[in-house]
């Protein structure tokens, strides 16, 4: 059965794309049945491409980003569109939920699926440095499998052992 993941950053065009990309990669590599989407509670963004910066920063790591830029329904938020709602940082979970208008489990925040030590929060890169958008898809690639295995089951990395031994 499919499962459905959106990603959610205040713009979508750095955090969220990102790792809508690194979440199709890793569901790609490992033969999970998964669809996956990116939003950004703003609208400021709407149709356009991913930031310039977040695109360079994932071709040299072998992804690309092909998603525009989309603001976030409240039909992305009812629990029938998406299994998994991820925000990037407590701001864009704090208004996802407030969307929503009452408290819901499938919609979390990315770093609960990251150790401790990780930030709590994915960092906007969007004003920084380069070095920014390479710890966005740091975390990004520490946590797409996690996200994976919690949705779909711990044996969807059982071939992978399997084949170390």
């Amino acid at each position: 059965m499919t499962k459905r993941i959106l990603f959610v950053c205040m713009g979508n065009i750095c955090r969220s794309p990102a790792a809508e990309a690194v979440m199709k990669r890793f569901a790609e590599e490992f033969g999970v049945d998964v669809d996956v989407d990116s939003a950004g509670t703003h609208g400021y963004h709407v149709g356009e491409q991913a930031d310039s910066r977040m695109q360079l920063a994932a071709e040299a790591r072998g992804y690309e980003l092909m998603s525009r830029g989309r603001q976030v329904t409240k039909d992305d938020l009812d629990g029938t569109t998406f299994d998994l709602v991820l925000a990037m940082d407590r701001e864009n979970y704090d208004a996802l939920q407030a969307m929503a208008k009452q408290p819901n489990s499938h919609i979390r925040i990315f770093s609960d699926y990251l150790g401790d030590e990780w930030p709590n929060d994915v960092p906007d890169p969007y004003y920084g440095e380069q070095e920014g958008f390479d710890e966005v898809l740091d975390m990004l690639e520490e946590g797409c499998p996690l996200i994976l295995q919690t949705l779909m089951g711990d044996d969807i990395f059982a071939a992978d052992f399997d084949d170390e031994m």
